[in-house]
């Protein structure tokens, strides 16, 4: 199998003991193996710890870290990545999984291409691990102005190729912290989907998609007025664009199958 360079997983946690297990076999199955993962726990006060180091014991590629005190989703994700070595730099939260062959083929995918920066397709499963009869796509070319109108890669199917896009860092805000990463990356590179289903992601309640409107719309504003430090008016206008672009989304790009 040719080797396409070391791959960071970047894989933040916190109390994902029920479903680690299952994420972690999802990644040693890759057929691609020139991978590190790099595991780090938000403080979690499940038996996660006990499983992961379990499993680091066994192999070396697997790398666990604990945050010094509980600090949320945007700087535990910021730890991660600063201790990535990878030339490709791809996410897998803690409960969501991969198919076997997908870092294998969106590398291929992204050589042959001379992409920086892609996501795939993802399905929809529950919390005992069920299909729920989705699929989620997206725009084949995401340019920056694309990107700004909504957040359309799944955090579990992208990559990015960090020679390329550097180190990057987002501030800490509560939610949206996948999003200001990409609004980052793409300043760099455009993004372009694999168009095929290689991850699934665990929807669970209490999740981001479970909550109101109000919340997202509150949650969106500050990720570009305090993320992003756009004015009023245009984090106003991006916020507004975003909700439309959102309802497109659930027209064009979740497929049931």
């Amino acid at each position: 199998m040719k080797d396409y360079g070391l791959v960071s997983i970047i894989t933040p946690s916190w109390n994902c003991g029920k479903f680690v297990e299952e994420t972690l076999q999802s990644i040693l199955a890759q057929t691609y193996a020139h991978w590190e993962l790099l595991f780090q726990d938000d403080c979690s006060t499940d038996n996660t710890k006990q499983i992961v180091l379990a499993y680091a014991e066994k192999d070396a590629r697997i790398k666990y870290a604990c945050n010094p005190q509980n600090s949320g989703a945007a700087i535990t994700r910021n730890n991660a990545l600063k201790r990535a070595k990878g030339k490709w730099i791809a996410f897998l939260d803690s409960d969501d999984l991969w198919l076997p062959n997908k870092l294998e083929e969106q590398l291929k995918f992204m050589v042959d291409n001379n992409y920086a920066f892609s996501y795939t397709n993802y399905s929809e499963i529950n919390e005992q691990s069920h299909e729920l009869g989705k699929i989620i796509t997206g725009p084949k070319h995401i340019t920056k102005y694309g990107m700004y109108a909504y957040c359309w890669p799944g955090c579990l199917t992208v990559m990015y190729n960090q020679e390329i896009v550097g180190n990057i860092q987002i501030k800490h805000i509560e939610k949206n912290n996948d999003y200001a990463l990409w609004l980052k990356v793409i300043q760099y590179a455009d993004c372009h989907l694999l168009d095929k289903t290689l991850a699934k992601y665990r929807k669970r309640t209490g999740s981001i998609s479970n909550h109101s409107y109000v919340q997202l719309i509150k949650w969106h504003y500050r990720l570009f007025h305090e993320s992003e430090q756009r004015n009023m008016l245009l984090s106003t206008v991006l916020t507004i664009g975003n909700l439309i672009f959102g309802t497109l989304k659930k027209i064009l790009y979740i497929k049931n199958i």
